[in-house]
């Protein structure tokens, strides 16, 4: 065959931890468990809702037929946009789609100078979204820290309005209180200009988890269908605990999972059918010696292989808590496990990963490690292009002269096609020889990471038109007396 003749097909790399037989045994027994067990819902509306489209309750636990799941799932969009603050780039959620972003809700921080954990405080929080709007290989922000300054009652809406100022990339968050919608939800609107503008230009994603095994609380119901009826995307995001929460089975676990998001799929759309809805996940396998559910464990990776496998057989946008570590210091266990999750939510081509920066078990968020992070996020993008033919025939050069001293260096093929091909790291990655590491100061990947933090964060911040912020402000002033709310001295 010719080889003008050749048709050069790109594939992205790809990874099927399920079978399709797989799949559809736990979806069928998933159902199965819906419409015998039933979930418990612990929300009046909610339970007057199902129960008008045919569910059955009884003392608070609904039994949903197939039937009501599959019309449910007949009304998600297979993707959506989410955009950043400026409405001007916007991001696939479904599809090809990738998007990285930190984990959310972190209680510690990883002190830069002591290298030990702390609480955060409200100087961090700012400190952690501006440092993550300049990571180019990061597309979304989080509300990644819980300040302990801030009164408990509005912590929530204060970790956004924070998001909100510092930042210009669109937000993964959650509500901790059944108010704390409504502010959050204003604020928003206030960025965007209107509820139209909002709905057309979606800002932020709401984390709303059932409570395994197969509840839903109060708080969470409400702010999955408030979610609803105000087109702002949820994701729905299951947390069994392999053993103490759910089957110690990998696939009993994922058959649960499925149950208790196919159930918040089916709340959510009956509140608004077509409203944008995320299939998540933050399961993870027990380590029974130590009390602890490891998220860096190869199992924990694999349920949330599986888990986007069976939300994609629903057709449904996927995401997962992953590319995070067990670790306490950024070390090589931090580097091991984050990079493995990274490569398996690629391989598994899930559309929203949460986790860069985060250890200790989703407890802690380290900005040295989310630079690092960072940098593993940029290979992954490089990894999902996949190879690509970049000419016909595929390599000129060698159709050259291979004698004349300079080979390929200085070729047009290289000079065009460099960038592309061979991405170039930052400052964290050490690619020198060991004599120039040496001469330099042999710095670890410890005080590269910090050198870089410090570097990024004397860039000019994406602040927020100061005339807003004190809107914002204001707005939340309305929830709390002016006097107990933190000065963040942007």
């Amino acid at each position: 065959m010719a080889v003008d003749e050749i048709r050069w097909k790109e594939l992205r790399p790809g990874l099927s931890i399920l079978s399709d037989a797989n799949v559809k045994t736990i979806a069928d027994e998933a159902l199965g468990v819906l419409s015998c067990t039933g979930v418990a819902i612990d929300h009046a509306e909610a339970l007057e809702l199902l129960h008008s489209n045919g569910c059955s309750v009884e003392k608070g636990r609904v039994r949903i037929p197939g039937g009501v799941v599959e019309k449910a799932l007949t009304t998600v969009p297979s993707k959506f946009y989410l955009f950043d603050r400026n409405g001007e780039r916007g991001f696939l959620i479904g599809g090809d789609g990738m998007l990285f972003n930190p984990g959310s809700s972190a209680l510690t921080v990883l002190d830069s100078e002591t290298m030990l954990q702390r609480e955060p405080a409200a100087p961090d929080l700012i400190r952690f979204a501006r440092l993550t709007d300049q990571l180019n290989h990061i597309s979304a922000q989080s509300t990644a820290l819980v300040p302990a300054d801030v009164p408990r009652e509005i912590q929530d809406r204060y970790r956004l309005y924070i998001c909100l100022c510092c930042a210009v990339k669109p937000v993964i968050t959650g509500t901790f209180t059944l108010g704390g919608f409504r502010t959050m939800k204003e604020m928003l609107i206030m960025v965007r200009g209107s509820r139209e503008a909002l709905k057309k230009k979606p800002l932020a994603v709401f984390d709303c988890c059932p409570s395994s095994p197969l509840r839903w609380s109060p708080l969470t119901c409400q702010t999955l269908m408030d979610c609803a009826r105000n087109w702002i995307p949820a994701a729905v995001v299951s947390m069994p605990l392999c053993g103490l929460t759910s089957p110690v089975t990998l696939t009993g676990t994922l058959v649960q999972l499925t149950a208790e998001n196919l159930s918040g799929v089916v709340i959510h759309q009956l509140t608004r059918p077509g409203a944008p809805v995320i299939y998540g996940g933050s399961p993870a396998a027990t380590d029974m010696r130590k009390g602890t559910t490891p998220m860096g464990a190869m199992e924990t990776m694999m349920i949330d292989a599986a888990a986007a496998r069976i939300g994609k057989y629903f057709k449904i946008p996927v995401h997962a808590y992953m590319a995070l570590s067990d670790a306490k210091i950024l070390d090589a266990q931090a580097g091991l496990e984050t990079g493995m999750g990274a490569v398996m939510a690629a391989l598994a081509g899930i559309h929203v990963v949460s986790g860069p920066g985060m250890m200790s078990y989703q407890t802690c968020q380290s900005p040295e490690k989310l630079v690092l992070d960072n940098e593993i996020c940029g290979m992954i993008h490089r990894l999902v292009r996949g190879i690509e033919a970049r000419s016909q025939p595929l390599a000129p050069d060698l159709s050259s002269d291979l004698e004349d001293g300079e080979l390929f260096a200085a070729s047009t093929q290289t000079l065009r096609w460099l960038r592309d091909e061979i991405i170039i790291p930052g400052p964290v990655i050490d690619r020198d020889t060991y004599a120039v590491w040496k001469e330099q100061g042999g710095r670890t990947l410890w005080e590269r990471a910090r050198d870089e933090v410090t570097r990024l964060l004397q860039e000019s911040p994406s602040m927020l038109d100061s005339s807003l912020r004190k809107v914002l402000r204001k707005r939340l002033n309305a929830d709390i007396p002016k006097n107990r709310l933190p000065d963040e001295n942007f």
